[in-house]
């Protein structure tokens, strides 16, 4: 949450920095760099997010062992693709004059041209906003949940609960997003991350105690027909891809950034998987798309539900910094727009007014883009640098990953557009 999934696209143009680069002399100080461990923590905020919390509803579509095992495969997969980025970035800054690259835009610019670069802005754009769906349609369901609101129930006569909280978030996203900077909202990033932690610590001794008491019925494996979902779910859970370039920069030792990375993985796919499958255990066919409204109405839970929606509240302006800053770069040449952030602040709401379900949306988003940003589009780019230097294991690799993507994004996306107006229309 807060910058866990925000990634900036470009950096415009790639022009050679100011700053001394490392083959160059050092007139001055460096700049300062990340630890081991802050290299850790970063990747941990960057990933961790509000997809988690779709997990025990995932799970119970897809069986236990069949989503422990699609999340802890797309953990790797995940990893493995974002070496492919730091892998390619190496090669390019290699040749002598080459260009800094400072983000996953530069580096689709870099190997692509302009259409690498609108692929990667595009495909952020979708994510991000995507993203801040999901944050009004979780905000809207849980506090009609906290607050007693029957789903058919019609406020005013004319307004569900839901479009209720949404219209009325509406007009104070407007005002925040209006701030033509949001730095002084960084530290929400963290506060939103540890209060994300500790409702997980929560919801997960909540799972164990139901469990102990109710012992549900529980499968291990869902039909195919749920296989393609289940995975649009977990590729957006651990959505983070447009940092990795970023924080790679910012590490001390970058020989040792592969280490840290895949360690962090590992962690948050345990982490994942412990939360999802204590989630299924304890509610087992009565869990819910999102879990927290599995804990009845108590005061601790309600203070949970409320502070993770107080928390993506604020988290919302940060995570559609990426999009303005795309927006206002290719229509407004770079300067800042408020009618062009009020339209598509409209959008997002107008967009989850539409989407009845959250884990279902969670699909959605990481079945189309976070598929075409995760998969398809690092493994491409590694494929067109590295072409003649791969041996055919390296280009079966490349490959195999690629139309991976490509299938993924399309048949999930398909699954989970029947499971949106399936939905609906219940």
């Amino acid at each position: 949450m807060g910058f866990d999934k925000e990634a900036s696209s470009s950096s415009h143009v790639l022009k050679v920095p100011s700053l001394p680069r490392e083959d160059t002399p050092l007139l001055g100080k460096k700049p300062p760099r990340s630890s081991q461990f802050k290299t850790f923590a970063n990747v941990f905020i960057a990933i961790v997010g509000a997809g988690v919390l779709g997990l025990p509803y995932t799970f119970k579509k897809t069986g236990w062992i069949m989503g422990s095992l699609m999340l802890f495969s797309v953990a790797f997969l995940t990893y493995y693709c974002m070496m492919l980025l730091v892998y390619t970035r190496r090669k390019l800054e290699s040749y002598e004059g080459f260009s800094k690259i400072a983000s996953f835009g530069d580096l689709g610019f870099a190997v692509c041209g302009p259409i690498g670069r609108f692929s990667v802005d595009a495909m952020i754009v979708l994510a991000q906003a995507g993203f801040c769906v999901s944050y009004l349609i979780f905000i809207a369901h849980t506090l009609a949940y906290v607050f007693n609101h029957q789903s058919n129930e019609k406020i005013m006569g004319f307004l569900s609960p839901k479009a209720m909280y949404i219209w009325g978030c509406f007009p104070f996203q407007l005002g925040l997003n209006s701030i033509p900077t949001l730095t002084h909202l960084a530290p929400l990033s963290i506060f939103a991350d540890v209060v994300d932690l500790g409702a997980m610590g929560v919801v997960m001794v909540e799972d164990v105690v139901a469990y102990l008491k109710y012992k549900p019925a529980l499968q291990a494996f869902g039909g195919f027909s749920v296989f393609f979902y289940g995975l649009g779910v977990a590729v957006y859970a651990f959505e983070g891809i447009g940092m990795v370039l970023p924080l790679e920069s910012e590490a001390k030792d970058k020989d040792k950034f592969g280490k840290v990375l895949g360690g962090c993985m590992a962690f948050i796919a345990l982490l994942y998987g412990g939360f999802g499958i204590l989630g299924y255990f304890a509610f087992g066919e009565e869990t819910k798309d999102i879990i927290t409204t599995n804990l009845g109405r108590g005061l601790l839970s309600s203070l949970v539900q409320f502070g993770l929606c107080v928390n993506l509240f604020f988290t919302f302006p940060l995570m559609m910094n990426p999009v303005y800053e795309v927006a206002e770069r290719r229509f407004c040449g770079s300067s800042y727009c408020l009618w062009l952030r009020w339209v598509v602040v409209l959008l997002v709401s107008l967009v989850a007014l539409l989407v009845p379900n959250f884990a279902d949306f969670l699909s959605l988003v990481g079945s189309s883009v976070c598929c075409a940003l995760g998969f398809v589009l690092p493994s491409l780019f590694h494929l067109m640098v590295f072409k003649d230097e791969l041996s055919w294991k390296g280009l079966a690799i490349d490959t195999t990953i690629l139309v991976f993507g490509v299938v993924v994004a399309l048949t999930g996306t398909w699954s989970s557009l029947l499971e949106i107006f399936v939905s609906k229309s219940s």
